[in-house]
């Protein structure tokens, strides 16, 4: 159908991904479900119910990103909302580190510059890198939004107030990229509102992923909940805003 909104969300054979290409498909979204691995993303798209259609998309290979962007202009010609939700927390933590463990391994202290610049290289710059390539659909599509999933962790006031029981798992790797990820939305925020394309960060909350090893409180439903909201505003969606569904809005 012609008319019918489309959304690429990337990492969402997964976790808050897979429940965001989810959602959407069940709200009458084509929905094209990202995937380092192709074949884990055609398995993921079979069990959403709607038109969900896996596509191989590494965030941090640059011939990934431009095939999964000829794709999606070649099949459908449109692109409504772009949702940037691809991340990781690391690459050394071994199979059942808890999340004490994982904070100790990558405080500032310790952690190496080689894993801070994989961690970066798809949390930042992968979402730069995917956000340019589907401007070019996004810009024909009226109405179109980007979605950048961000954390808790990225707020700098946040972090910086005593009370908040999770300031001391601040450092340079997972969470500063979330912050620079905030830095990325409200750049992108600034030079496309005149153009009337939304950009926001929104936080899932600690959500139950394979990305902290499970130990998350919160639901996949209700990590998603807020990237759907957005999502769906379309037009009427602000630009510039840090957001969680239940806290509101969230200070940079």
């Amino acid at each position: 159908m012609p008319n019918q909104p489309v959304a690429l969300i990337t990492g969402a054979n997964q976790g808050i991904g897979y429940q965001i290409a989810k959602d959407l498909a069940g709200r009458g979204f084509t929905v094209f479900v990202g995937s380092r691995n192709f074949e884990k993303g055609e398995t993921a798209a079979k069990t959403i119910e709607g038109d969900a259609r896996a596509i191989q998309l590494d965030v941090t290979v640059s011939a990934s990103i431009e095939s999964a962007a000829e794709r999606i202009e070649k099949e459908v010609g449109r692109l409504d909302v772009l949702i940037n939700n691809a991340a990781i927390s690391n690459t050394t933590a071994t199979p059942g580190m808890s999340i004490q463990e994982y904070f100790q391994q990558m405080c500032p202290s310790r952690i190496s510059l080689e894993e801070v610049r994989a961690i970066w290289e798809t949390n930042v710059f992968g979402v730069i890198a995917v956000t340019q390539a589907m401007l070019p659909i996004l810009r024909k599509t009226p109405g179109s939004s980007i979605v950048n999933v961000s954390s808790g962790l990225g707020s700098l006031a946040t972090v910086l107030d005593h009370s908040f029981p999770f300031r001391t798992s601040f450092g340079p790797g997972y969470a500063a990229s979330k912050t620079a990820l905030n830095a990325i939305t409200v750049a992108f925020a600034i030079e496309l509102e005149a153009e009337g394309i939304r950009v926001n960060s929104v936080s899932p909350g600690f959500t139950k992923t394979n990305l902290n090893n499970y130990e998350g409180f919160e639901t996949l439903e209700e990590g998603a909940e807020e990237a759907v909201r957005v999502a769906l505003l379309g037009s009427a969606a602000p630009t510039g805003t840090f957001t969680h569904a239940k806290l509101g809005t969230i200070p940079w």
